[in-house]
């Protein structure tokens, strides 16, 4: 049941692929476009995402210790990844690819793509939505610390405001606000509609902006590049793996252990992109390690979900 449910998610996922790509090869919009619609996907979409999440939830101590615990647990295994990667290509690092590489195979696409997913795979499991959002966070610290350096090779570019000022963690704040004063019952309906429609505005967006970028790749450099095929190879398989393997035997219930293999499972985080783009570093690689990782999802996360 789990293998058909990722299956129909991932597939209707990336079906949002098409009007993208439809429009760029029509020449209705194109890569120039991209920077005004990934800033609405960014500033408005991801925080109204986060804060639906935790309006789907009563405060309670318990939920939101495993909330804390969850972002703690992902944050370690990111990093312990990550310096694992290090470790074993550290004498390449001179060169920009393996750094790529690095970042590449850890950082996901946990929100704009896991979030519907892991919902539709457990539905009675609320929480999980909120798992998605710190999760997240997680990532976002690491985005702006690691891997700045990673894209830049220099540490001047490190931030720590960027880390903890961000449209996530600010959208983190307003969504925990207003859980532990429990919103969810005194603000309208019309109201929380509206964010909810914007939060579910997300997946499709950023389907769409990769089915724009899409059309302005080489669609050979795309299938014929060895270090692209590794990436997705430690980021779709041997990354969740080594997650789910981490938390198997701990003493956490089947929604929290589930959550971390699914999100660890997604694709090669889109926020990747937007850094090269800005730091102006192997932005054809990140795109095409973006692109080819969600394209191949399509086989790598419903195999995975049989383990739940």
């Amino acid at each position: 049941m789990g293998f058909k449910i990722a299956f129909t998610n991932v597939l209707i996922t990336l079906l949002f692929i098409l009007p993208g790509f439809i429009l760029g090869k029509m020449r209705k919009a194109s890569a120039e476009h991209l920077t005004t619609m990934s800033a609405v996907l960014i500033y408005i979409c991801s925080p109204c995402m986060i804060v639906n999440a935790f309006l789907q939830l009563d405060f309670n101590w318990t939920d939101f210790g495993k909330m804390g615990l969850f972002f703690a647990i992902t944050l370690v295994l990111q990093s312990v990844f990550m310096l694992f990667l290090f470790l074993i290509f550290r004498k390449k690092y001179a060169d920009s690819k393996f750094r790529i590489l690095t970042i590449g195979s850890v950082l996901g696409n946990v929100g704009f793509f896991g979030l519907p997913v892991i919902s539709a795979l457990m539905p009675d499991n609320p929480e999980v939505m909120c798992y998605s959002s710190v999760y997240v966070i997680s990532m976002n610290i690491l985005v702006f610390s690691v891997g700045v350096f990673c894209l830049t090779n220099d540490k001047k570019y490190m931030s720590v405001k960027s880390m903890f000022l961000n449209p996530a963690t600010l959208g983190l704040a307003v969504a925990l606000s207003l859980y532990f004063i429990g919103a969810r019952k005194y603000i309208p309906e019309a109201l929380s509609s509206a964010i909810s429609l914007l939060g579910k505005m997300t997946t499709p967006l950023c389907m769409i902006i990769l089915g724009i970028r899409l059309t302005s790749v080489s669609i050979k450099k795309l299938f014929t590049r060895p270090l692209i095929y590794l990436t997705c190879l430690f980021k779709l398989i041997v990354y969740p793996l080594f997650c789910f393997l981490c938390v198997y035997f701990l003493p956490l219930d089947y929604a929290f252990k589930g959550s971390v293999l699914i999100l660890s499972a997604v694709p090669c985080a889109s926020v990747i992109l937007n850094m090269a783009e800005m730091h102006r570093s192997e932005t054809e690689l990140a795109a095409n390690c973006v692109l080819l990782s969600t394209l191949m999802c399509f086989v790598t996360i419903p195999v995975l979900a049989l383990l739940l």
